[in-house]
């Protein structure tokens, strides 16, 4: 209620996150015993999903802790019971590694709201929760996320303001705008999370060990951060989403979830009546069709893996008979 987030320490075991990133380097096409073979033109990279798991049998702590936040199982969505082995790697660059100071997280230039698949409102259930389970230790200057817990007033202020509705921008990250259907940039209204977070005093660097998720308030303003470490930093980001919107008008108070009382509290009220002016819609973000083609080759990095497993245990199997003089 104060910072917009909690950490759940061991969530799941290193033994679950070694399984699942067994062929991580594999799928990347990459070597992590040599680092002239990791990609130097992004120092960030999604990857799309082959395996899922249900959330409650992967991080039971994780999932109760959910379910407290946002009132009980009865109020999610079915579909957001999966986690994927969907990864984020952050594995740094020479130039960063040389370098001895680090951005201060105001001159960051990340700063976004997650949900890049849906136009936005202050009540949207495609998002009730940013969840980060984390797959790597991460050390201070490491790459973890920073989270800036006083953006969330920013932001539910804004989106409360702007009933009509807010897109994602282009860029996969969220600027708001004051119309659900124009260009973003076009909009006279455009506004930059970049300036205005230079507004703000309070910031967290999320570290962390194997097996920690943070879980945090859906409107948290976040931002990649530089890995000067050069150690991959490896974590997931799968949305929970409702199967109804957020409710601010309950009549009883007793039933507003936590993240609903975070929210109110970022308003300054009690309750509020918020009626959206537009439909709920979704949009198709960039990052689809390039997941797309990174899964494709990805596939195809493992089926050759496959390949040479089965010519090893062969070989294995059938050793060349050694003559006997």
């Amino acid at each position: 209620m104060e910072n917009g987030f909690v950490v759940i320490k061991d969530a799941f075991s290193r033994e679950k996150s070694d399984e699942w990133t067994k062929n991580m380097w594999v799928r990347l096409g990459c070597d992590p015993n040599d680092k002239s073979t990791w990609p130097t033109d992004k120092d960030r990279i999604h990857m799309p999903w082959h395996n899922r798991e249900d959330v409650a049998s992967f991080a039971p702590k994780a999932w109760g802790a959910m379910l407290d936040l946002l009132g009980g199982e009865e109020r999610i969505s079915e579909k957001s019971g999966w986690w994927g082995d969907s990864f984020i790697v952050n594995l740094g660059s020479e130039e960063l590694e040389r370098q001895k100071e680090s951005l201060h997280p105001k001159d960051l230039d990340n700063w976004h709201v997650d949900g890049d698949f849906f136009v936005h409102f202050l009540d949207s259930p495609e998002q009730g929760l940013l969840v980060i389970p984390i797959y790597s230790d991460i050390k201070p200057r490491g790459g973890g996320t920073y989270i800036c817990p006083d953006g969330i007033d920013m932001i539910a202020q804004y989106l409360a303001a702007h009933p009509e509705g807010v897109l994602p921008t282009p860029r996969l990250c969220f600027t708001p705008s004051t119309s659900a259907y124009a260009d973003p940039k076009d909009d006279p209204h455009f506004w930059s999370h970049p300036d205005e977070v230079k507004k703000c005093n309070k910031f967290v660097e999320v570290t962390g060990e194997v097996g920690d998720v943070v879980l945090l308030h859906p409107l948290m303003l976040h931002s990649a951060s530089k890995n000067h470490l050069r150690i991959p930093r490896v974590i997931t980001n799968p949305p929970v989403a409702l199967k109804e919107p957020f409710n601010f008008n309950r009549e009883n108070p007793d039933d507003y979830s936590l993240v609903e009382k975070k929210t109110l509290k970022a308003l300054g009220v009690d309750k509020l009546d918020f009626q959206i002016k537009t439909e709920r819609r979704e949009v198709v973000p960039l990052r689809v069709k390039i997941q797309q083609q990174m899964l494709e080759e990805e596939k195809k990095r493992l089926a050759e893996l496959a390949k040479a497993n089965v010519a090893q245990n062969v070989i294995t199997s059938n050793p060349t008979p050694i003559a006997v003089v």
